[in-house]
């Protein structure tokens, strides 16, 4: 997480977490196994995204002479692969990134299989540490699916939590912290003011855009201001929910028209946040992912196992409607595991 918020690092630490971390996912890999009573043998391919450490989807000018855009996940997958004999798919945003993609989002692929319906128009919304909405237009083809971050979901929210609690607690459970506080309007202006909000589409943020350092400055206006962190909280999490609201009115009402919002992620079970959605757009109907036949806690997990299967076959597996590529790719590397 250090590494993830922009912290110095050495080029022999992100080469320890990468190994680290690729044996920590095999490991929970196998142990999956063992929980659900799944044999391993019965397990044919595995899909790991990896977590990222840095995330520059738009093009700008680095070290080097090029312009370019780049993005790191580590959990090296040929542990993962080696360790559990099973063929393993990871690394899948690179290649979108050659097509000159952003890279993100990718799931919107997946939101596609699963959502899309002739009649009703729906939209697809996560709200993980970011929230990104995928929008399937009724009787849409692949072309005509659009999606982009709208900007932080829970990260902003956690950030702070740790901050206040002295890393005893790492999520707002039931807002129960925020909904003891009181929305500082001034703030609330101030941050709806951040120009990623404005930015249209296609687009990704990450914690270079609303990560520890943004939260630190949150934290710093209350200190001036002297607001209690129960107040900050409840502004953070009501900006959460305004920012997507916010999207969905530039971004998404003028070439669409959304019946249904599928919820999943974390945010999913933040009732202040949700009650603050539901109120900023009326007219559409708030649906948990679970009920579409894949749990809220799977989507994502469900998502890269699709996108590694669609690899393995080599058929694209990438919206470019979505991330901005100017053709479908292939997204994934392929490590065989042991032979059977």
């Amino acid at each position: 997480m250090r590494l993830a918020n922009g912290a110095n690092t050495t080029t022999g630490e992100i080469s320890e977490l990468n190994f680290v971390l690729g044996e920590e996912f095999a490991d929970a890999a196998m142990a999956a196994c063992r929980r659900w009573r799944v044999p391993i043998a019965k397990i044919d391919l595995i899909g790991s995204h990896g977590q990222t450490i840095f995330h520059q989807g738009v093009a700008s000018r680095g070290k080097g002479t090029r312009r370019v855009a780049s993005t790191l996940q580590i959990g090296e997958p040929s542990l993962i692969a080696e360790r559990t004999g099973i063929t393993t798919i990871g690394d899948f945003r690179p290649a979108d990134m050659a097509a000159r993609g952003q890279g993100a989002p990718l799931v919107p692929f997946v939101d596609y299989l699963l959502y899309r319906d002739a009649k009703r128009g729906r939209a697809a919304l996560n709200i993980g540490g970011i929230a990104n909405v995928t929008v399937i237009p009724a009787g849409a083809r692949a072309k005509d699916v659009f999606a982009f971050d709208t900007g932080p979901g829970n990260m902003i929210v956690d950030a702070l939590v740790e901050r206040f609690t002295r890393g005893r607690r790492h999520y707002d459970g039931g807002a129960r912290m925020a909904l003891s506080g009181k929305l500082v309007p001034e703030l609330l202006d101030k941050m709806m003011r951040e120009p990623y909000l404005r930015k249209p589409p296609p687009k990704t943020a990450g914690r270079e855009e609303f990560g520890l350092a943004y939260a630190e400055k949150i934290r710093a206006w209350g200190k001036r201001h002297r607001a209690r962190p129960e107040d900050l909280l409840r502004t953070a999490t009501v900006f959460t929910s305004l920012s997507i609201a916010d999207a969905f009115h530039r971004f998404v009402s003028p070439r669409a028209c959304v019946n249904e919002l599928i919820v999943a992620g974390g945010g999913a079970r933040n009732p202040l946040m949700m009650a603050q959605l539901a109120a900023c757009l009326p007219g559409i109907v708030m649906m948990e992912a679970g009920r579409f036949g894949v749990a809220a806690e799977a989507k994502e997990a469900f998502a890269f196992a699709v996108l590694a299967y669609e690899a393995y076959h080599g058929r694209a597996n990438n919206l470019p409607s979505a991330t901005g590529a100017r053709h479908a790719a292939v997204l994934g590397k392929l490590i065989r595991g042991r032979a059977r």
